[in-house]
């Protein structure tokens, strides 16, 4: 039997053989029976910025698969309501008193969203409830962060008929709402201040994290935030999620390293983003080694998802999918929890959590075990230094088409000789990539001058130590499973990332296998302007039953089906003396 030492990059761990297993149970580190269901953080409908009535979106997340799914709108204000309909026409809203301190646009009134989380969305999802009833569907906020950009935000208040705990969420501390109406009213919260408005410094920001956490500490409410699209504003730092995390660890529970608008030529943001997106994901959870694997080995968990971030379907020439269209998170929850909604919350908070996109995969199951514990991912494995540890994995690739729209074979992938059909990817490999955990006393990264740039050390050990490559065949039903043993002499963290793609694809992977900048597939492969031809040989590519009123970002849609991953969260191991 072989063994190597990992001390080339300062972890001491000694990995063992490679062999196959058969089976995981699906159980937690308390006992616990569970599913991994798929949803989605992040969504819009006509009540904010997105391009289709409410009841469309809430029947496309049921159509594309999700079991859970949050409504995550902007705070602020609007004119118009979830249909698209003016909140001062008298047709659609005859004698609606619109509350607050009246403001105006295109001679058109405002309404705040306090008000209209209130009286109009909650009834519109307890609505949805009712038609998706076996669907756990959650209130919630893309709250316009004080001196930050976005963060998904979600709170569910059980046994009422008025939300009151979201209204007051958005009043107090949305940086888009300017009213001040309701300053001096009573919070819903035993003991905190009156309401007053504390939406513009980063102190707000702080502010409103130990409100949320109080709110769950009070047991009226429960809630999350999850930092949106984190690399696109410039304006988040590791010191932020450290605060954060620090002063809200109940609800704060990571971030959205997975950007939705995937259908756009951007994947998600820009370049000039913090270095844009790799193979989709933002570049602080695609690097090895980068913002997201320092805050691991801090000792922090910080737990990273993706979402759709829908405004516009690709279809009608938006940037966007669909929720659960193209990316997913299946996330651990207790199937037999007595409140589905509050079992989504404890699932997310647990971390046991992974995404996907383009239905790479559809099952994950990955494991650290010793003699006398299994952990899964979001836990924590205590062992004595240079005790076994036996970390599995198993994946399926499903044999079934995914939602892409094209016939044709992937266009980056022939580029090295593969043929391999759009809507059929197959996975290639897994990658284990593993750090050091050095403790709360290690807080490296802080207030970089240029964070994007690729050279930045972000003080850790991270490294990809094992590849798995693809095995099985139609015999095994597309499962994929895996054991490697490692004797740990340090704490450390584990996690995985998988993807269709071999190293050294053109414009997509480098000679490592590291997913290169989503420009360079864009720019070189999947671009109208470099390929004249390009749209004409999408349009013919397409399935007869795909109906479609706008060409102009089937590129986009190419580049994102091309390119697959998917992401683990950690399993923390902790080594004792």
């Amino acid at each position: 039997m072989s063994k190597r030492s990992l001390k080339t990059i300062g972890l001491t761990v000694v990995l063992l053989a490679t062999i196959a297993f058969v089976g995981i149970n699906a159980a937690n580190a308390k006992g616990e029976q569970g599913e991994y269901l798929p949803g989605d953080f992040h969504q819009h409908t006509y009540y904010t910025d997105g391009s289709h009535v409410f009841a469309d979106s809430m029947d496309k997340n049921d159509l594309y698969g999700l079991q859970w799914w949050a409504n995550s709108e902007h705070g602020g204000r609007r004119t118009q309501d979830g249909e698209n309909h003016k909140w001062d026409d008298p047709v659609y809203h005859p004698g609606l008193d619109i509350l607050g301190d009246p403001t105006f646009s295109g001679g058109h009134q405002y309404m705040y969203r306090w008000q209209s989380l209130r009286d109009f969305v909650y009834p519109d999802i307890m609505a949805a409830r009712a038609q998706y009833p076996d669907k756990a569907i959650i209130n919630g906020v893309e709250w316009n962060v004080p001196s930050r950009e976005h963060c998904s935000s979600a709170i569910y208040q059980p046994g009422t008929d008025v939300p009151t705990a979201i209204s007051e969420w958005e009043y107090r501390f949305d940086r888009s709402d300017p009213d001040t109406s309701r300053d001096g009213d009573p919070s819903v919260i035993p003991g905190m201040s009156p309401l007053s408005k504390s939406n513009s410094t980063l102190e707000d920001l702080y502010a409103a994290v130990e409100w949320m956490q109080a709110l769950h500490d009070s047991g009226i409410a429960d809630g999350w935030l999850v930092p949106a699209h984190i690399e696109r504003g410039g304006n988040w730092y590791i010191e932020n999620f450290r605060e954060m995390k620090k002063l809200g660890p109940d609800v704060v529970l990571g971030m959205e390293g997975s950007p939705g608008h995937q259908a756009s030529s951007s994947r998600g943001f820009s370049s000039s983003s913090y270095g844009g997106t790799f193979g989709g994901v933002g570049f602080y959870s695609a690097k090895v080694g980068g913002l997201w694997d320092a805050l691991s080995a801090e000792g922090i968990k910080w737990f990273n998802y993706a979402s759709s971030d829908d405004h516009s379907n690709w279809r009608v020439g938006g940037g966007d999918f669909w929720p659960g269209e193209y990316q997913k998170n299946y996330t651990y929850i207790d199937t037999n929890a007595a409140d589905p909604i509050q079992a989504v919350f404890d699932g997310n908070r647990s971390g046991n959590v992974w995404f996907v996109a383009g239905d790479l995969i559809d099952e994950l199951q990955f494991t650290a075990k010793s003699k006398k514990q299994t952990a899964m991912m979001g836990e924590t494995l205590t062992v004595k230094a240079g005790d076994m540890v036996q970390i599995k994995i198993k994946v399926h690739d499903p044999n079934t088409p995914n939602h892409c729209p094209f016939d044709m074979d992937n266009m980056s992938l022939a580029q090295v000789g593969i043929s391999q059909p759009c809507n059929m990817p197959e996975l290639d490999h897994v990658d284990l990539i593993a750090g050091t955990i050095y403790g709360s006393s290690y807080q490296p990264a802080t207030n970089l001058d240029n964070p994007k740039d690729p050279d930045v050390d972000w003080g850790n050990d991270a490294a990809v130590i094992e590849t798995f490559e693809r095995h099985g065949g139609p015999d095994k039903n597309g499962y994929m499973t895996y054991v490697i043993n490692i004797k740990p002499e340090s704490s450390m963290f584990i996690r995985l990332r998988g993807t269709n793609l071999p190293a050294g694809v053109p414009f997509e992977t480098d000679a490592d296998g590291n997913p290169l900048p989503d420009t360079e597939a864009n720019n070189n492969i999947y671009s109208y302007s470099a390929n004249p031809e390009l749209q004409q040989t999408l349009v013919d590519a397409l399935f007869e039953d795909e109906v479609i009123t706008n060409n102009n970002t089937l590129d986009d849609v190419a580049e994102a089906y091309a390119d697959l991953w998917f992401m683990s969260n950690p399993i923390y191991i902790n080594v004792v003396e």
